[in-house]
């Protein structure tokens, strides 16, 4: 904009043109993704999902993403509205949404300080667009500019809308994938107490499928287990109520209070440790508690009322 020519993005900008025109290319090969109904313009997209869903999807078509939370209320005004338009705009952009309370690693990775916050991911290249419930004038115009530079940049088209078009087919039954053995010698590692072995293990699965779920609630446990082995009961509990502004000592204490069955108060204790805290301090009573639900699993809705309240404290 200001006149000066970014080699450097020129040639970021060249590499993902490239990129978008191969995969059109395979998909074309393969049959290509076909009509969608108009209803599939717009998708919830989870972190295990988001390569897929959004990175993948963006080689062909601009990906908007609307980062959202239920108690948000801007949030409320802003996800109608984009909904309206990705249908309006008929295939030239793909809306995902994602519920920051659910998702806050995928927050941290685009900086997130507040919501409703709007992104854009194109060919590949993540650029932010608005934060706030914005104008629907200025939406509108902002997606203009999005699916110009889109197809001028990148060749995106868009995707094909077919009001007609049948559903999405239920997704296949995955079969039993290689890491049977894996597991297993996860799971004897840990009956073992054999808990850096378990750690290695279930490591080893999530470098070829980073989204296993059995993997990333074994790996959860297994951490937690080998960081509580060696701790002193009464000397943590002594050190975390002597010094309530430590956050290594609230933290210490939250995974002995998971470990003995007490979950709300290990939540608690490291939502207030955030609450105290900024900076780096907060930053690890953040990841703390987040491995910490990894260990419970996102369902359960004590993870979910910790989600919330984490949310709150940080915006």
């Amino acid at each position: 904009m200001s006149g000066v020519v970014d080699l450097a993005a020129v040639k970021a900008a060249g590499e993902a043109k490239a990129k978008a025109e191969q995969a059109r290319a395979q998909a074309a090969r393969t049959g290509g993704a076909g009509a969608v109904t108009p209803a599939a313009l717009v998708i919830d997209v989870d972190e295990a999902g988001f390569e897929r869903d959004v990175l993948q999807r963006s080689a062909e078509v601009p990906v908007v993403i609307d980062f959202w939370a239920e108690w948000c209320e801007p949030c409320k005004q802003l996800g109608p509205l984009l909904e309206r338009l990705a249908v309006e705009y008929n295939g030239r952009f793909l809306l995902a949404k994602v519920d920051v309370d659910a998702n806050q690693m995928l927050m941290q990775q685009f900086g997130i300080q507040g919501i409703p916050a709007v992104f854009a991911v194109v060919a590949g290249q993540a650029l932010p667009l608005f934060q706030g419930a914005a104008p629907e004038a200025q939406i509108r115009e902002t997606l203009d500019q999005l699916i110009q530079v889109g197809e001028q940049r990148f060749g995106l088209t868009g995707i094909t809308v077919d009001p007609d078009a049948p559903a999405d087919a239920a997704p296949a039954e995955v079969p039993a994938g290689p890491y049977d053995a894996l597991l297993e010698a996860a799971a004897s590692a840990l009956d073992a107490n054999d808990f850096g072995g378990a750690v290695q293990a279930y490591k080893n699965v999530l470098t070829d499928d980073p989204g296993n779920p059995e993997a990333k609630l074994g790996l959860a446990q297994a951490e937690l287990l080998g960081r509580v082995q060696s701790m002193d009961p009464a000397a943590v509990r002594k050190e975390a109520a002597e010094k309530p502004d430590d956050v290594n000592a609230q933290i210490a204490a939250a995974d002995l209070d998971l470990v003995g069955g007490h979950v709300e108060d290990a939540f608690g204790r490291l939502v207030e440790a955030v609450r105290r805290t900024t900076g780096d301090e907060r930053n690890t009573a953040r990841l703390r508690l987040l491995e910490l639900f990894e260990v419970i699993g996102p369902e359960d809705p004590r993870v979910t009322a910790a989600r919330t309240a984490l949310a709150r404290v940080l915006f």
